[in-house]
């Protein structure tokens, strides 16, 4: 059974999860996966595991709890929002080969664009190096001192962040993609609960693209990665 792509646009957020919620809710064997393509206005979400801490400085943009894994991140134009609703049990694989599949996707769509995307372990999402975003020198070995030790970032930033949920076997929420955003609101949290970790954007590193362009090969990357 193929995934059903739907292109939404700029949609409101917390509508668009309890959309998300509802179907996963209802869902049966039959019924197919989904792939939902949007973009949000302003706001940060805060995960199930989020700190306050790391909400450094709002401002005006909304702050909204979110039941997600991981920490704060931010939404705002000029952002692909990828949401998979899959059925795992279905797909035949589980969470930490999920997130493998999301995070291959999208170095396969920077590789497109001329972009080599990195994996950090022990820190989902994907990372360039915006000084070199086309270099395709492996990153160093990066171990850290003490299971309490943050990663290493160090010349690298971040492009785009996960947070997936699953329930009954069903997954929802998903990964951003930074295109060509405002980055300012980033430096008003940790992101990711990451204290000075750098984000960067399509834009940034010289990749022009319309939000649409972008959207469409992540979909298609998504189909191709997330098959069973």
């Amino acid at each position: 059974m193929s995934m059903v792509v739907r292109t939404l646009g700029r949609v409101d957020y917390l509508a668009t999860v309890q959309a998300m919620q509802d179907y996963t809710a209802r869902r049966g064997p039959q019924d197919p996966d989904l792939l939902w393509l949007c973009e949000h206005d302003r706001l940060y979400t805060q995960g199930l595991a989020g700190k306050d801490r790391h909400v450094l400085a709002p401002g005006d943009i909304p702050v909204l709890q979110s039941n997600r894994g991981g920490q704060v991140t931010f939404h705002g134009p000029g952002q692909v929002v990828a949401y998979p609703l899959i059925d795992l049990r279905r797909a035949g694989y589980y969470v930490k080969e999920y997130v493998y599949r999301i995070e291959e996707a999208v170095i396969r769509c920077l590789a497109q664009w001329g972009v080599t995307g990195h994996r950090v372990a022990g820190a989902p999402g994907i990372y360039v190096r915006p000084d070199d975003p086309g270099g395709h020198a492996l990153l160093p070995l990066r171990p850290p001192k003490s299971p309490d030790t943050p990663p290493d970032f160090q010349g690298l930033g971040k492009i785009a962040a996960l947070g997936v949920k699953v329930s009954r076997h069903c997954s929802y929420h998903g990964v951003a993609l930074n295109v060509a955003m405002d980055l300012e609101p980033f430096a008003r949290i940790d992101p990711c609960g990451y204290a000075g970790l750098r984000t960067v954007d399509l834009s940034t590193i010289g990749v022009r693209l319309r939000w649409g362009e972008a959207a469409q090969l992540l979909g298609q990357q998504l189909c191709i990665w997330l098959a069973p």
